[in-house]
């Protein structure tokens, strides 16, 4: 099979998959089956909730740090609520337990860049599927991602498309990385300030 992706040119060294080839989709747990247990510090729950805010608050729920640790989400990780709202994102918001109605995105072979934007170029379509069957909650089933087609480039152009798209995803990742810590630096800060806890009269 050719494929012409750039300007016409013929590339017969592509070859097209599913999204199930070049990424693996976690499911997350039942996390009320792993509260925090007595002297453990636990870490806050990841849902469809936090995922579409961005961040945990204090109305999050914790499961306990001893899950298995491929269920923990770190920043930067690529996660798929594909249950309620359907969306796809990088979380950013600190170590957190990953919960059911959520695939944890990773990839051995590929960067993810490359599932992240093919997951998200099938979002519109699994939001379609999930409305259809929707009865109280739409969702899609693993089958769409087996059947959901991708263009995978040959490895000399995957590593230079990879050359200016990994910077890109790391920078975005980055920064909103660093606009968390700074938005909990002024939530710490400011109640201090204006109590007058802390003064900036001698700085």
């Amino acid at each position: 099979m050719d494929f012409k992706p750039f300007g016409g040119e013929l590339l017969s060294d592509w070859h097209t998959g599913s999204l199930l080839d070049i990424a693996d989709y976690l499911n997350g747990l039942a996390m009320q089956r792993f509260r925090p247990a007595d002297g453990e510090i636990g870490l806050p729950v990841l849902k469809i909730k936090e995922l579409r805010q961005g961040s945990c608050d204090s109305s999050s729920e914790f499961c306990s740090p001893s899950i298995r640790s491929e269920y923990i989400i770190h920043d930067g990780d690529v996660v798929f609520s594909w249950s309620g709202s359907l969306l796809v994102d990088f979380w950013c918001g600190g170590a957190c337990g990953l919960n059911q109605h959520l695939f944890k995105v990773t990839s051995t072979k590929y960067d993810k860049w490359f599932y992240y934007m093919w997951t998200c170029h099938h979002l519109d379509q699994f939001i379609a599927m999930a409305t259809d069957k929707a009865t109280t909650m739409g969702h899609i089933k693993r089958e769409a991602l087996k059947n959901a087609e991708v263009l995978i480039p040959s490895n000399k152009d995957y590593t230079a498309i990879g050359e200016l798209m990994v910077p890109l995803f790391e920078q975005i990742i980055n920064n909103r990385v660093e606009n968390r810590k700074l938005n909990l630096l002024r939530d710490t800060l400011l109640p201090r300030l204006m109590s007058g806890e802390i003064s900036v009269a001698n700085l």
